[in-house]
């Protein structure tokens, strides 16, 4: 997702006490020596997230040369497919053992009205071409503060807005995933602080109340919203659309982390890969997870290089899976 900040699952009525006999639960699964389950989700590459500029055949033939289990689709580029171009690039896809990760979604809901509606007729034909190629998820991130409107108005437009989205993305068989945005601060500056947290995305999520809406969970997030593995624990595989992956710079307090100063996973060791892979794990996500180190270093490289340096690092996190 070049240049955006790409980033859930009802609240079940859940209380304290079942959330932390959930995670004890796995806790003394774990303790038992009992094995954990083998991973379901996919080393997701994503381009743009690691200032890659190339066109979907291209980024398709880099994961596959660089040992990726999927790409991220991009409408955009499937939607003027003929069926036989169509088919040539789902062929490269499977000769590549890869399968599709998640698509941005390309609608503004952030903004005003106008531009959200615009957005809006344009998604049936985004959302078509990636049904027809067989691509079942699309991801999002919530803007975690507004000068203009309150907590519970903004919360009303989310679900209102976001709402006619995934009536529209699940007519086509996609599911739409909702990521946070967690430090706090990148919300500092906003009037009205806004969604930033796990439980909170949960709570739209119960409001839009549609089956096809879960969470975008990106490690980062997770971290700076001090979150922690039985967050997760207390979610089921179901409940997550699309995972990023990545770490934080060190000697910099939680609370005082940049959202576009990042690391590639395992780089520093200041989040922990390990315990947000293996409880993605253990509720048995099934979806990509993709760098999303925000790297300007990264992008400056040839493409073979960039991606050959995101590879080894989600390697080494995947090594911690277990």
């Amino acid at each position: 997702m070049a240049e955006t900040i790409t980033r859930r699952a009802a609240l079940r009525g859940l209380a304290g006490t079942a959330l932390l006999a959930t995670a004890g639960a796995h806790a003394s699964a774990r303790n038992e020596g009992e094995n954990p389950p083998a991973r379901k989700f996919t080393k997701d590459l994503v381009c743009g997230n690691i200032g890659v500029r190339v066109g979907l055949p291209e980024a398709i033939a880099l994961a596959g040369r660089h040992g990726f289990e999927s790409v991220g689709p991009d409408p955009s580029a499937l939607r003027p497919l003929s069926d036989e171009a169509l088919a040539k690039l789902l062929a490269e896809l499977k000769a590549a053992k890869l399968a599709w990760g998640a698509a941005e979604l390309p609608v503004d809901f952030r903004q005003g009205d106008e531009a959200f509606r615009n957005g809006l007729k344009d998604l049936p034909a985004a959302a078509a071409a990636l049904q027809r190629a067989g691509a079942t998820r699309v991801g999002t991130w919530i803007t975690p503060g507004s000068d203009r409107l309150t907590y519970l108005a903004n919360f009303k437009q989310h679900a209102a807005r976001l709402g006619e989205v995934a009536a529209i993305l699940g007519d086509h068989g996609l599911r739409l995933g909702l990521e946070y945005v967690g430090p706090k601060t990148s919300r500092a500056s906003s009037r009205y602080p806004f969604i930033h947290t796990m439980a909170e995305t949960r709570e739209l999520i119960d409001a839009i109340n549609r089956p096809n809406v879960g969470l975008v969970l990106d490690s980062w997030h997770w971290y700076t919203a001090h979150e922690a593995e039985k967050d997760i624990l207390a979610l089921k595989g179901a409940d997550v659309v699309c995972c990023d992956l990545n770490d934080a710079p060190a000697g910099i307090p939680t609370d005082e982390q940049m959202d576009l100063r990042r690391e590639l996973p395992c780089a520093t060791g200041v989040i922990d890969v390990k315990a947000f892979l293996n409880a993605l794990a253990r509720i048995g996500f099934d979806g990509p997870v993709r760098a999303e180190p925000f790297k300007a270093e990264l992008g400056k490289l040839p493409a073979e290089e960039a991606v050959t340096r995101t590879a080894a690092a989600m390697d080494r996190a995947f090594a911690l899976i277990g």
